[in-house]
């Protein structure tokens, strides 16, 4: 399964509803949710932001766009996280 065949881009934007599950073997997408949430493992442990960095890393190789187009704009601190990716 590619990340990337789930990613749609509408006027440079994509907004992506993700549930993490940190501490895990390794880093992965995981599966799709029957509501479009997107699933996706994590090395990372929740602690100090670094399993958002994690996130982000991730996002950012699986896809091939710069760290700084991808944010997170809600759920830091939570399982379930919005992420707005910009391109252009």
């Amino acid at each position: 399964m590619q990340l990337k065949e789930y990613v749609k881009f509408i006027d440079n934007k994509a907004y992506l509803r993700i549930k993490v599950t940190p501490r895990q073997q390794k880093t992965e997408f995981f599966q799709i949710m029957e509501d479009g949430t997107l699933k996706i493992r994590l090395k990372a442990i929740p602690e100090k932001w670094k399993a958002n960095l994690e996130l982000i890393r991730y996002l950012w190789e699986q896809l091939n766009i710069p760290k700084a187009k991808i944010e997170i704009i809600s759920g830091a601190g939570d399982e379930v996280k919005m992420v707005r990716i910009m391109v252009g």
